[in-house]
């Protein structure tokens, strides 16, 4: 692999020049697509408790729009023009795809995977149990994990540039809340659930509603249920509240959140799921 990695590096520095007539960048592209797409490679992965992207696969994926020319594809009876078409075998794949669902080839999902009518982008990861629920999407690179319900109209945020930009990454058994939005590199962990409407990114704050103290920026730690809230703050022109993440409860290592206790929690803080 590593003189495929080598090889991509080097079409890399040459990409303003990269035209679909280059026969061996296409080549060497195309091999790392379907790697994507059947689950061989991904963009990024947790080791050790960090997000470690592997920069070479975005630039595979960036070159491959410089590769490819825009073409017609047909879907029933849709019809589509672009330079990827969508990945197909889902009933060999053990994915359930409603009708309104696309994923497109790059993107990799897992056995047991539901995909209601949604949007998987290309180069992101999506682990085997997960529902990907109505109007929901994934954005390119983004890695969701084992288990995940991302409910309805969650946007999932996607990062293709630079090639060395954290993705999203929501972790094993979390819950998602609906219309929430977690994007640039955000990053949900293991059995957590948002409330719905939820907004991440990098710079709101966590903060733990019994302490007050800011746990992070842009990251959700295990086993806790967050909602959405507001803070106030003096500025030359006045007060005003910005958004933050409130940690309204941390739940035991392992404990599988209940649906019906979950929305007891956030019934009580005024959110719902």
């Amino acid at each position: 692999m590593g003189s495929l990695e080598t090889r991509i590096a080097s079409w890399y520095e040459k990409i303003g020049e990269m035209t679909p007539d280059n026969v061996e960048a296409r080549r060497d592209v195309e091999l790392v697509i379907t790697k994507l797409d059947e689950g061989q490679l991904r963009v990024a992965e947790i080791v050790d408790g960090d997000v470690v992207v592997h920069g070479w696969v975005k630039q595979a994926i960036l070159l491959l729009f410089r590769l490819h020319g825009l073409e017609k594809s047909e879907a029933g009876p849709f019809e589509y023009y672009d330079k990827l078409e969508l990945k197909h075998d889902f009933e060999r794949q053990g994915v359930r795809v409603v009708p309104g669902a696309s994923a497109r080839r790059g993107s990799f999902l897992s056995p047991g995977v539901i995909l209601m009518p949604s949007y998987v982008n290309i180069g992101a990861w999506v682990g085997p149990g997960t529902m990907v629920d109505t109007w929901a999407t994934v954005g390119s690179c983004a890695q969701i994990g084992a288990n995940v319900h991302l409910s309805g109209g969650v946007g999932i945020g996607g990062v293709l540039e630079p090639p060395n930009a954290v993705p999203v990454v929501i972790e094993d058994d979390a819950f998602i809340g609906s219309r929430s939005m977690i994007v640039d590199g955000a990053r949900v962990g293991r059995g957590s659930v948002l409330g719905a409407g939820t907004i991440l990114n990098p710079t709101i704050p966590v903060i733990d509603a019994e302490t007050g103290k800011e746990l992070s920026r842009g990251y959700v730690p295990d086993y806790c249920v967050a909602v959405s809230a507001n803070r106030k703050r003096d500025f030359s022109g006045g007060e005003f509240y910005l958004p933050c993440v409130l940690v309204v409860r941390h739940l035991e290592e392992g404990e599988r959140h209940n649906k019906v206790t979950l929305n007891a929690v956030l019934r009580d803080h005024g959110v719902s799921t």
